[in-house]
C-alpha cells in the first residue's frame, strides 16, 4: 500500500470518491434507496442528466441533495436524520407504504454500507461487536427486495480488512451483493467470484491484493477511478 495514498486521502476526500462513484451506477428512471451514512452522500453527485427517484425508507420519494445551512427545513430528512431537498413531485408517506415499496420489488437498486462483504455476494452491516445495537432496520427488506445491490463502504476498518472470503459477523443477507465500491476499486460479484473492474490509479493490484482476503480477477477491462 502507497504511504503517499495513505497521507492524501482525507475521510472526507474517501467518502466523496465513493459517493461520486457510485452515482454513476445509476440509470434515467431507476428508483434508488441510499442506506444511512455514507451512501446518503450519493445523493449529492448523481450528474444531472440522469434522472433518478430516490427512495427514503421513512417515508419520502423524491430526495434531492442535502439543504445548505440557510435553508433548512427540519421536517424533511432522510433516514440518517440529516436535513434533504426534496424535488418537484416528490411525496410522504408512511412507514407501511415505504416497505411496501422495498417487499414489493419496486427499488431499481439499494446501495448500503457494510462492516464486511464477501466474494460470494453476503454482507454483514447491523451488529458491531461488543456494542448494543437494537437490529438490523430494514436493510434485510431492503437487500432482498431490491434488483441490484450495491455495497459502498470504506476499503479497510481501523487497518482490518472488510472484504473476505467468507463473512465472520451475522449476516444481513446471504448471496444478494453485485458490487463492492470502496475508495481504493471497484469489484463486480459474478457467479465466478469477484472482479476488479476499476482501481483508484493512486493504488495498484497489489495493494488491492494486500487488502482483500477474497479472490478475485482482474477485468481485461480494468478502469480508473476518477479522484
Amino acid at each position: 500500500m502507497s504511504p503517499v495514498a495513505e497521507e492524501t486521502l482525507s475521510k472526507e476526500k474517501t467518502r466523496e470518491i465513493i459517493a461520486r462513484r457510485a452515482a454513476k451506477e445509476f440509470k434515467n428512471g431507476d428508483t434508488v434507496t441510499l442506506g444511512i451514512g455514507l451512501p446518503t452522500e450519493i445523493a449529492n453527485y448523481i450528474p444531472e442528466n440522469i434522472n433518478v427517484i430516490i427512495q427514503s425508507e421513512n417515508g419520502i420519494l423524491g430526495v434531492g441533495k442535502k439543504q445548505s445551512k440557510d435553508n433548512l427545513d427540519p421536517r424533511i430528512i432522510n433516514s440518517g436524520g440529516v436535513c434533504v431537498e426534496a424535488h418537484h413531485g416528490a411525496c410522504f408517506y408512511d412507514s407501511q407504504m415505504a416497505f411496501t415499496m422495498m417487499r414489493g420489488g419496486h427499488i431499481d437498486a439499494t446501495v448500503l454500507g457494510s462492516l464486511q462483504v464477501d466474494q460470494e455476494g453476503s454482507l454483514a452491516n447491523w451488529l458491531i461487536p461488543g456494542k448494543f445495537v437494537p437490529g438490523m432496520g430494514g436493510s434485510m427488506d431492503l437487500i432482498v427486495g431490491s434488483k441490484k445491490v450495491i455495497v459502498a463502504m470504506e476499503h479497510l476498518s481501523k487497518g482490518e480488512i472488510k472484504i473476505l472470503k467468507k463473512c465472520t459477523l451475522p449476516l444481513t443477507a446471504y448471496r444478494e451483493v453485485n458490487q463492492i465500491i470502496t475508495e481504493r476499486c471497484v469489484f463486480d460479484v459474478t457467479p465466478d467470484g469477484l472482479v476488479l473492474t476499476d482501481i483508484n490509479p493512486m493504488f495498484s493490484i497489489d495493494d488491492i491484493k494486500a487488502t482483500v482476503e477474497a479472490d478475485f480477477i482482474v477485468s481485461p477491462n480494468l478502469k480508473y477511478m476518477e479522484i
